[in-house]
């Protein structure tokens, strides 16, 4: 089984939760940054990671997704500034999943990522008080917890396309 691992990052995020999926893997396997990605062949399972944006995937990665995943196995692996298991979480990711109907998804790992000093100071100024402790919670994450929530999603993932 050949696996790729292919990642949009702006703020680091969602490439340490990439470097983290991609250093479980035991088999043939590369690591990309989506922008390298020409195509999706070849590959037997593709992890694809992004940032949500503005409560989803942002044009890139839409078209990214609507595009090149068609008829492939993937995993997605999704970073946000929500603390874990916020209420409008899954919605986010709900569109990430939209933009790739045509793929076979196995299996979907999201986690708080540190928000980017200007979404914090957006977030702090919001009139709803969830939205601040949003922004502070984000400090620091993903977090070494996160991380390691990471790679047993990785080892998990593979296994359930093992025979």
């Amino acid at each position: 089984m050949k696996v790729l691992v292919a990642y949009m990052s702006r703020t680091g995020n969602t490439k340490k939760v990439a470097e983290a999926i991609y250093d479980e893997i035991p088999q043939p396997k590369e690591i990309k940054r989506i922008e390298d990605v020409i195509s999706l062949e070849g590959y037997d399972l593709t992890f694809l990671g992004f940032p949500i944006h503005a409560s989803g995937p942002d044009k890139q990665v839409k078209i990214f997704l609507e595009t090149h995943v068609k008829d492939r196995t993937i995993a997605l692996f999704i970073t946000h500034a929500a603390p874990d298991g916020a209420p409008p979480v899954q919605g986010w990711i709900q569109k990430f999943k939209d933009a790739a109907v045509e793929a076979n998804i196995i299996d979907v790992f999201e986690c708080q990522g540190q928000a980017s000093r200007l979404i914090k100071t957006i977030m702090l100024l919001n009139r709803n008080p969830g939205v601040r402790a949003s922004a502070r919670s984000s400090q620091g994450q993903p977090d070494a917890t996160r991380l390691e929530r990471a790679r047993t999603f990785a080892i998990e993932t593979i296994n359930k396309l093992k025979p």
